[in-house]
């Protein structure tokens, strides 16, 4: 198998953990007698200050042209006061909209080695294995809006949510596909009691079903789900819901676990697909080298699952991990003394050497 791979390390820790995620990544490439190919451009901060915009033209090209993409972090204080179209964060919402992703998928597990940092109970976290599928170019984040308007004697402001059957039939099959190599259980998260919006969406989703009749769907309201997430969370297969629903539940969810440095991504696009840690660029630790890889890593992982269909590589690289945990090896993150402290480097290569 050849592929290539564009990496965007982006700003503040992006480079420590996706060098760390190549490396586990060449491992694997070793271990199967793959050719990978690895391009580096900028994004973000970083481009912004190289070339003035936070997406170059290149970095987007080039991401378009490859099979997928391994990305960062991006946005720091530095940038600040940069204007808002030019920000760093503006080039990840720019490669969404490029590449076509239209989908999030971010995995919550809760690893037996790290039941102890998760702010819930073990008996109640334990056994924790959810997909949350959020859709992610559409919906109010990418509707109309205004800022400032005089209306009826005062000045408001709005944001318009919308979506159209294909963009929800798309999002709830890729969820009820998925289902079917887990638990076979997808429960679809709305507001159907308040919003029109989330009425066409539950109509939707229960049509798109009925194609799936080995996947058992479920409808609950936003805010009982994120109830159930903090009570209940094994209740859970996969959830699938809007942007907006999808941002919030899946940033709580991500707390679950521990550590939201574990925590790995993927975007699916109708392009290539992308791949990130969810956790932020860190500059305060920038350069220091103890930020923890595993959400990168197990982001690469991703990659291969979904991107090149190599499910037994992308467990190696998952059980691997669980066996540098269950070593004892620790980041500063989760960290205590009865633990191997490690840096990013002794972490991935405790990973590395898992790797059969």
């Amino acid at each position: 198998m050849t592929k290539n791979i564009v990496v965007i390390p982006g700003d503040g820790i992006g480079k420590e953990i996706t060098t760390a995620a190549v490396n586990v990544l060449k491992k694997i490439a070793s271990k199967y007698n793959w050719q990978l190919n690895f391009s580096y451009y900028d994004a973000g901060g970083t481009a912004y200050d190289k070339s003035g915009v936070p997406l170059p033209d290149e970095t987007l090209a080039a991401a378009k042209a490859a099979d997928a993409v391994l990305f960062g972090a991006v946005g720091g204080d530095k940038w600040d006061d940069v204007a808002p179209a030019l920000r760093p964060e503006k080039a990840i919402l720019g490669l969404r909209q490029g590449l076509g992703l239209y989908a999030n998928l971010r995995p919550v597990k809760a690893m037996e080695t790290l039941l102890e940092y998760s702010p819930l109970k073990p008996s109640i976290i334990r056994g924790t294995d959810i997909l949350i599928v959020r859709e992610l170019i559409g919906g109010i984040y990418f509707g109309e809006r205004c800022e400032s308007e005089e209306y009826k004697g005062t000045t408001r402001a709005w944001d318009l949510e919308n979506y159209s059957i294909p963009e929800v039939e798309r999002i709830v099959a890729l969820a009820l596909t998925t289902a079917r190599s887990r638990k076979g259980r997808v429960t679809s998260v709305d507001k159907a009691n308040v919003l029109a919006t989330s009425r066409l969406w539950r109509k939707t989703a229960a049509e798109t079903a009925k194609k799936y009749s080995n996947v058992q769907l479920d409808n609950m309201y936003v805010d009982n789900c994120s109830m159930q997430l903090a009570i209940n969370p094994t209740r859970f297969d996969v959830i699938v819901t809007s942007n907006l629903f999808g941002d919030i539940l899946s940033d709580e969810a991500a707390v679950l676990s521990g550590s939201i440095g574990l925590m790995p991504s993927a975007s699916i696009g109708e392009r290539t697909s992308l791949y990130e840690p969810i956790h932020g660029s860190a500059p305060d630790i920038a350069g220091k080298g103890i930020a923890n890889p595993l959400g990168t890593i197990l982001s690469a992982a991703m990659l291969l699952r979904h991107s090149f269909s190599a499910e037994a590589a992308a467990a190696d690289i998952e059980i691997a991990v669980q066996k540098a945990l269950a070593d004892g090896y620790r980041t500063a993150d989760i960290y205590s003394p009865e633990f191997k402290k490690a840096d990013t480097l002794q972490m991935t290569q405790a990973v590395i050497d898992n790797i059969g």
